[in-house]
């Protein structure tokens, strides 16, 4: 396998995710914005130039949580996912997915206009409006997690998908002051040696 990746993106969660597996793997690592990114060649790889990217034999995938979802159901044996018909496969699939769907576009928001844009093309509106999307949906995340370690039982996909974006998050504008089971589940997460490993590349 080789995972196109760069630090600080979405690719941390494959390489995290292969980590966890013990899968061995080849790393293309760009930084974000390489030109070479933007480049025919690599859009050949991927259509809109970024990251990840996973190429495993024939077969050519990106987006996080479809690769999340591949490299279980093919590489997994059955590990980081619970049974489809114990009590925590629709915990598993809702938390899994509340990552991209819920957490992931007020964070690119902020990034967009935080990080990305020139000082003279941000807008201040944005980014309170999008902070305070995020921690709402933050709120969610920290009432699942009342009396859990993590979010569908034993540690999972799901903790790649969406506690990475807790993690990111906190960078970000999060709030965790008034969401007392977050700052420990996010310490849980990043004490993992796979983590930390995938965070050195």
């Amino acid at each position: 396998m080789k995972l196109y990746f760069a630090p600080d993106t979405r690719a941390v969660r494959i390489a995290w995710l292969l980590e966890e597996l013990g899968l061995d793997y080849d790393l293309e690592r760009f930084t974000l914005g390489d030109p070479a990114m933007r480049g025919p060649e690599y859009r050949r790889i991927h259509p809109l130039g970024r990251v990840p990217v996973l190429a495993d034999g024939d077969v050519t995938i990106h987006e996080s949580g479809a690769i999340v979802e591949y490299v279980l159901a093919r590489h997994g044996q059955g590990r980081l996912r619970p049974e489809t018909g114990s009590a925590e496969f629709p915990n598993y699939l809702q938390w899994l997915h509340f990552c991209e769907g819920m957490l992931m576009p007020p964070i690119n928001t902020i990034v967009v206009e935080t990080v990305l844009l020139p000082p003279d093309r941000r807008n201040e509106v944005n980014v309170k409006r999008a902070v305070k999307l995020l921690n709402q949906m933050l709120a969610a995340v920290d009432r699942h997690m009342e009396g859990r370690e993590y979010l569908a039982g034993a540690f999972s996909g799901a903790d790649i998908m969406t506690g990475h974006a807790v993690i990111t998050s906190a960078r970000l504008g999060g709030d965790f002051t008034d969401k007392p089971n977050l700052q420990p589940y996010a310490g849980r997460l990043l004490a993992r040696p796979a983590l930390q490993k995938a965070n050195a590349l």
